[in-house]
């Protein structure tokens, strides 16, 4: 490989430019003396000490001690990957553990701020961003619901294994989950929906199926309303949202809608029915 090129690879690295050289005219192997090592490197005389000195702490190569110079002589590069390596992860660890810190006590200050602001102030919330995060905030609403959850969901509404333990302890406890979801064109996914659906029937839940369009919405104890804003799929996950509105109004209308949807959906075994 052209040195230039390994150069400029070893450079993005971590490795300055002077260290990249240094360590390439090691690698032929030879014990060899700082001047000579300085010469073919073709860097300053006066900085090639300093490398030396940390490559031989680092353990990138032995010192050798003779009766008039030092010289120095690289050890096997497989080894001083798995230095690198190691140090690597130890500095990533290091990193971690105080984004760790750092955002604990940016949580503790967001609380205390949050717990000291007006509750009108976050009857509404919009949710961007990835998918993660917007499903943490959905099962939060779960978890938190006490007496009722109503749900309309399109295809593309995926089920978590978490979510759903979670309706089941939610149902055990003496909850309501009622829930529509939107039958799609195509037949073998409707299928695998119906028995989906049938499993959710059997932890406690109802459920209907529809044959027509559904807004992606959920209502929580009458009070809590999730609305996903994202139906398009071509949208990209970072541009994605969810909105969350806390008015036991604006719950109620959309209580009324799903009850509409609701009469006018199918249950499973309508749908075996009509689908035989």
């Amino acid at each position: 490989m052209n040195k230039e090129i390994l150069i400029e690879r070893l450079k993005t690295l971590g490795f300055k430019e002077y260290e990249s050289k240094v360590l390439i005219v090691l690698l032929s192997g030879n014990p060899m003396s700082a001047s000579e090592i300085a010469k073919q490197a073709k860097i300053i005389r006066n900085s090639i000490y300093d490398i030396l000195k940390s490559f031989v702490e680092k353990g990138y190569c032995n010192e050798i001690e003779t009766n008039t110079i030092l010289n120095y002589q690289i050890i096997d590069p497989a080894i001083i990957l798995d230095k690198i390596i190691g140090e690597q992860k130890k500095n990533f660890s290091r990193k971690l553990e105080n984004l760790n810190d750092t955002f604990g006590e940016l949580q503790s200050i967001y609380k205390s701020e949050a717990a000291g602001t007006d509750a009108t102030d976050k009857n509404i919330q919009l949710i961007r961003g990835f998918n993660k995060h917007r499903v943490a905030r959905y099962m939060e609403l779960v978890k938190n619901s006490k007496a009722e959850i109503l749900g309309m969901y399109s295809p593309r509404r995926v089920v978590v294994e978490e979510l759903s333990h979670d309706a089941k302890s939610f149902i055990t406890a003496g909850g309501v989950i009622r829930s529509i979801y939107q039958l799609g064109e195509n037949r073998e996914d409707n299928l695998e929906l119906v028995k989906a659906c049938e499993l959710f029937e059997s932890g406690g839940e109802e459920v209907r199926l529809a044959d027509f369009k559904l807004p992606n919405i959920t209502i929580f104890d009458k009070e809590f309303v999730f609305l996903n804003l994202s139906a398009d799929k071509n949208v990209p996950k970072h541009k994605q949202a969810d909105l969350i509105i806390q008015n036991s109004d604006h719950a109620g209308h959309m209580r009324d809608l799903f009850n509409h949807y609701w009469n006018e959906s199918l249950t499973i075994t309508e749908f075996r029915k009509k689908n035989i």
